[in-house]
């Protein structure tokens, strides 16, 4: 099991965007994963991995989780600190 070792959240300047914060999670104190949307969707908040734009237009993943277990996992870390980061405000 992976060990996150460390969440950061910035928080978002427009308040009017579907984009709430960007993260970054440190993974056993050694792999940083930066650009981790945290979105505003229709029925809740999602997590959405950093991508590119390729040559036909679409978005790829340029770093993500392999399981449905790992993408949970972090999603509710992620989604944890971004609310522990609006109390503070």
């Amino acid at each position: 099991m992976m060990n996150i070792s460390d969440v950061r959240i910035r928080l978002a300047q427009r308040e009017d965007s579907k984009l709430k914060a960007v993260a970054s999670i440190t993974i056993d104190d050694c792999f940083v994963v930066h650009d981790i949307k945290i979105i505003e969707g229709t029925d809740s908040l999602f997590i959405a991995m950093p991508s590119r734009k390729t040559n036909d237009g679409e978005y790829k993943d340029i770093a993500h989780p392999l399981n449905t277990e790992t993408r949970e996992q972090l999603k509710e870390l992620i989604l944890a600190a971004y609310q522990a980061e609006l109390n503070k405000q």
